[in-house]
């Protein structure tokens, strides 16, 4: 029985014997079968670079104006639709008139009836003033005269300013634009009561555009360089800005900054900025959203693709082509700007070093022998990975 086992064992050894290195020698023909990826490259150099940080931004005219009745009353004509440009001065709605109008016709009435007492009693007040220097009446009669005078001037007065002020109210029935703008919603039709506390239409005037946006505390130091100068003058240095449209295109005309909010908001702890882009088409209305983009000038610096890098633990890396095209992972340090595009690498690099552009987290590994591409331009290169979409 001993003597069988010995057997099953020595025979299982023997197979084993023979199946390990047969295992051991499909695995190094697998491993000599297997090409080393090919995968682009780019040598990178030093050149002046300009990157552009995009800020949300909320669009609204220079001078949005709310429009309000100043009076009561019911529309009785809307002359205006959404939309619409209208100039300074134009007529916007109308208000009932009918009742004003007759206000109008009652405080010049008594006007009328006041003019003609202060012509009695100033002929009244002459002619005492006649029998006084005949002394025919006494000075506190001739006075009473005067008195009387007086107050008939004064109730002239009044009747006037009641005249004027019916007057002022029979103008305010016809709502116009106090300047030159567009027409937002109108919600109102006719027949509708409106009052001073309604909201008849805002007009803007768009043809400059403020597009309102934020920093945060560490970007207004970096602004500002550290509080080594003044917000105003860093914005003043600041180059022309441009506007990153919703569907992501570019407007076509340069913006500036124009102002800063004094404090940083509690809240938020953001500082409040304002561009100022020209707007002479309408193409741009109030409530648009976008992107201001702030450019910044990096001389003598090497810039990356954001698609070459990858992160780990809020550290960012590249691939560098070595000895033998063997890839290693380099940390690299970059600058705050970011365009979603490329990085502006501030350490980890050097004029010269080719790193991997294609394939990073993907195929890309650390100690990885790769094929280079053949063939590629530095140039070619960046515009290729440029074009792919940019890593987080």
């Amino acid at each position: 029985m001993k003597t069988k086992q010995i057997k099953v064992m020595a025979l299982l050894l023997a197979t084993g014997g023979l199946l390990l290195p047969s295992c051991k020698g499909n695995s190094e023909q697998q491993q000599q079968g297997m090409q080393a990826p090919e995968l682009a490259v780019l040598t990178v150099s030093e050149s002046d670079e300009s990157l552009e940080t995009g800020f949300p931004a909320t669009l609204e005219g220079t001078n949005d104006v709310e429009i309000r009745p100043q009076i009561s009353g019911f529309l009785t004509k809307v002359y205006v639709q959404p939309g619409q440009k209208v100039s300074k001065g134009q007529t916007l709605f109308t208000i009932d008139q009918v009742q004003l109008k007759a206000a109008v016709d009652q405080a010049r009435a008594s006007v009328a009836v006041a003019q003609a007492n202060v012509n009695t009693a100033t002929t009244n007040a002459n002619n005492n003033k006649i029998l006084l220097d005949k002394n025919i009446i006494s000075a506190s009669a001739y006075q009473t005269s005067v008195d009387a005078l007086n107050a008939a001037k004064a109730q002239l007065q009044q009747a006037q300013a009641a005249l004027t002020s019916a007057q002022k109210n029979l103008s305010y029935s016809n709502v116009t634009a106090p300047v030159s703008g567009v027409v937002g919603d109108v919600d109102f039709k006719e027949g509708t009561l409106v009052s001073p506390s309604t909201l008849l239409t805002i007009l803007s005037n768009n043809s400059v555009m403020d597009a309102l946006f934020s920093l945060n505390e560490k970007e207004v130091l970096a602004l500002t360089e550290n509080g080594a100068r003044s917000l105003n003058s860093a914005i003043a240095s600041l180059p022309e800005v441009s506007l990153k449209l919703a569907n992501g295109d570019i407007y076509p005309k340069k913006g500036k900054i124009i102002s800063a909010s004094g404090v940083i908001d509690a809240a938020t702890g953001s500082v409040q900025m304002k561009a100022a882009f020209p707007n002479p088409d309408g193409m741009l209305h109030s409530g648009n959203t976008g992107l201001v983009l702030i450019p910044s000038v990096h001389p003598n610096t090497i810039k990356v693709p954001q698609s070459a890098t990858f992160e780990i633990q809020d550290m960012k890396f590249c691939y560098v082509l070595g000895d033998s095209a063997k890839i290693h992972s380099t940390p690299i340090t970059v600058a705050p700007e970011n365009d979603g595009q490329s990085y502006i690498v501030t350490s980890g690099l050097k004029p010269g070093d080719v790193i991997v552009v294609e394939g990073v987290g993907v195929i890309a590994k650390d100690g990885m022998v790769i094929t280079p591409k053949s063939g590629v331009t530095p140039k070619a290169d960046a515009q290729q990975a440029a074009q792919q979409p940019a890593s987080k």
